[in-house]
């Protein structure tokens, strides 16, 4: 059926044509099959027929692209009819087995083994450090030993705190030798209720006790938190790492979610974000936030400074408790999908960070 449109003619005046097709519908007379068009005598199986009723492959079905023989899917193979993985052919290589869960052995490395960083053997370093490296003790209680006499380098008796050593010495502690340690790094999400440090006279539970099958090596922690106050704290026997981590002039960033007992006032904020003084020092927070605008004891702050329960004494100082603290993020690093109590190893990409001052 073909319609003209003289409402809308075309350049140069001829009418535009608008055509319909119509199209009758085509019935079937017979009931079951019907015929395949383009092909000479083929026939096509009847719709309603059942899933069990259409014919199965017997074996194994080429794949398209591959010559024969070469890569061949199963197909029915499973006695709950499910297709089989891509199975290669048998040879001199054998099977590719699949892989299942249930009978695959996991073996998740736990701990990392860090490169060491290359020393120079013709430089000579510190005793009391060549000590703290070795995992001997810490540098200060190193100082003590030197001056009590214990210490040998070559087989003579060291007395002097700033002797220094090679590399390549024979040093001895108590008439035992001192060798090199791994490093080891681990970050604590350090729980409520627990002391920072590797010994407690009052026999209260301590960071120490919470690591103290992770590693044979003598780790101690990097700085230190309150009793109550709760989050991340790296523990490692990398006392240069330690060093730069805690030393002011390198100011890594500290981030604390801290409760207060009270709301805080406007006029107190502003009191804090001009500055705190302590111990004849100003302490400026980077950045102080309010997670939520409606609670005003939920705050989150941001400081580099390395002082002593800094953020209890920063709130006391304008007249407020902190009632609960939790330490975030310290030089980059965060208690992600570490629960409280957990520990884990940092990753040598970490560890790499560290080293270069890349967290701030």
């Amino acid at each position: 059926m073909t319609e003209f449109n003289s409402s809308a003619p075309r350049e140069g005046g001829a009418p535009r044509r608008r055509t319909r097709i119509t199209r009758s519908k085509t019935t079937y007379e017979h009931v079951g099959e019907r015929p395949r068009f383009n092909a000479e005598n083929s026939e096509r199986p009847r719709f309603n027929v059942s899933h069990s009723e259409r014919p199965r492959y017997e074996g194994s079905r080429p794949r398209f692209n591959r010559e024969e023989g070469v890569g061949t899917r199963s197909h029915h193979e499973s006695e709950h009819g499910r297709k089989n993985a891509f199975r290669a052919p048998q040879g001199e290589q054998g099977q590719r087995q699949k892989f299942t869960r249930n009978s695959a052995t996991y073996s998740q490395k736990k701990r990392f083994e860090y490169k060491e960083k290359y020393e120079d053997p013709t430089k000579p370093i510190r005793l009391n450090k060549y000590l703290a490296n070795a995992g001997i003790c810490s540098r200060r209680e190193a100082d003590d030993f030197i001056q009590a006499g214990v210490i040998t380098v070559n087989g003579e008796v060291i007395d002097n705190l700033g002797a220094k050593v090679l590399p390549t010495d024979k040093v001895m502690f108590h008439n035992q030798p001192v060798h090199r340690e791994h490093k080891v790094y681990i970050l604590l999400n350090k729980p409520k209720n627990c002391v920072t440090t590797t010994d407690d006279p009052e026999e209260r539970q301590t960071v120490m006790d919470i690591v103290k099958n992770a590693c044979p090596e003598r780790i101690y922690p990097v700085g230190r938190l309150d009793r109550n106050t709760t989050g991340v704290l790296l523990l490692t026997n990398d006392g240069d790492l330690a060093a730069k981590l805690t030393h002011p002039k390198f100011g890594k960033k500290k981030i604390y979610a801290a409760t207060l007992d009270r709301a805080l006032e406007p006029v107190d904020e502003a009191v804090i974000r001009n500055g705190i003084e302590l111990d004849g020092e100003k302490i400026v927070p980077d950045a102080l936030e309010f997670p939520k605008e409606e609670d005003r004891t939920q705050i989150g702050l941001e400081i580099h400074s390395g002082q002593n329960r800094v953020v209890r004494r920063i709130f006391e100082k304008v007249g407020y408790r902190v009632v609960k603290l939790d330490r975030v993020s310290f030089a980059g690093l965060t208690k992600k999908n570490v629960p409280r109590g957990k520990f884990r190893f940092l990753t040598p990409k970490e560890v790499s960070m560290l080293q270069m001052g890349a967290f701030e």
